[in-house]
């Protein structure tokens, strides 16, 4: 079969709970008909403004509703962030992703700012990111003619679990922001969180839900929960290995085109946890040179850690801009 944009929730459960080691195989079987296994996409996320958000995200500590360890800091200077996208790039990153704690994106010289810093570090030769909150179709349009390449906007989990996560926008406003970057050539990243106190039926929901979008996201990030002391969800059990590649592995056999990004709590997976990973489809990690994904609370592995772990497993870093060639017209799962 092709690829499909009419998945129904019972078959992605069904692949969900596929005996482990038949699941991988199916996963690494369509990764090789997608995507070069042998590349790593490694991204770097700089949190150009910190803190002082005012939605009510149950798991995030730069929301303004929770106290945390993260306080309220400026819009970073363009030249800050120039540096670190630079040294990024001498590591070998080829994408960098820049988050904003707002809630929607407003007309003001912040945003003017932003757009700057799109402009100066896609430049640079690297794929650009941005997460910014909800954002309309002019602005999208805007950040496109600054040479965005993607627009990150995840949808966290299932339609039905969100409300009892986040309070303060809906499920509604994240398929029109996805909505209204689609208006653009600025392709989509959007994808969830593990740990949330969701249901495996949740987890397969956001799947249902990315699945049938069309054209998929061309990016899926797949976050396991860091709890942040002060958040509601900071009690929550910790995620095991094996959800994470059952998640990983499902993404990977329904969405088959996109990088599954193996993203926020990789730092607590040790190198034989996220080569299975890597087994499953995810093709996409985020490295740093402070030892943080986005806040001190987010931790991810260092640049220096993860060439290490890249060389053990004979993998290679993804230069920018590379299309990949589908290796096969059809899927065989």
């Amino acid at each position: 079969m092709g690829i499909r944009y009419d998945w129904q929730q019972d078959e992605i459960l069904a692949i969900y709970n596929t005996p482990f080691l038949e699941l991988i195989y199916q996963a690494a079987s369509v990764h090789r008909q997608f995507h070069d296994p042998k590349q790593i996409q490694v991204c770097k996320l700089i949190s150009i403004k910190t803190g002082g958000c005012p939605e009510d995200c149950g798991y995030c500590a730069q929301s303004s509703h929770y106290k945390t360890e993260v306080k309220p800091e400026a819009l970073l200077e363009k030249e800050t962030v120039i540096s670190i996208a630079q040294k990024a790039k001498e590591t070998g990153v080829s994408r960098v992703c820049m988050g904003a704690a707002w809630r929607e994106v407003r007309d003001n010289s912040q945003f003017e700012e932003v757009l700057d810093m799109v402009k100066d570090v896609t430049s640079m030769g690297l794929e650009v990111c941005c997460t910014l909150g909800m954002l309309n179709t002019n602005q999208a349009k805007r950040l496109e003619d600054a040479g965005l390449y993607a627009y990150n906007h995840n949808l966290d989990t299932s339609q039905e679990y969100y409300s009892a996560v986040i309070t303060t926008r809906t499920y509604g406003d994240r398929l029109n922001t996805i909505e209204n970057v689609r208006k653009t050539h600025v392709t989509v990243c959007s994808g969830g969180i593990l740990g949330l106190g969701e249901r495996v039926e949740d987890r397969v929901g956001m799947l249902y839900t990315l699945s049938n979008l069309q054209p998929h996201p061309e990016s899926v990030p797949i976050n396991i929960l860091s709890p942040v002391p002060g958040t509601p969800l900071a009690d929550q059990p910790e995620v095991t290995i094996w959800d994470v590649v059952r998640m990983i592995a499902t993404a990977r056999i329904v969405i088959p085109t996109s990088d599954i990004r193996l993203s926020a709590g990789r730092a607590k997976l040790s190198q034989v946890e996220q080569a299975l990973c890597f087994m499953g489809g995810a093709n996409s990690i985020f490295s740093s040179d402070d030892n943080k994904m986005l806040t001190v609370t987010t931790p991810c592995p260092d640049y220096d850690a993860d060439r290490e772990m890249l060389n053990l497993l004979g993998l290679e870093m993804r230069p920018p801009f590379q299309k990949q060639e589908k290796k096969s017209p059809a899927l065989t799962v």
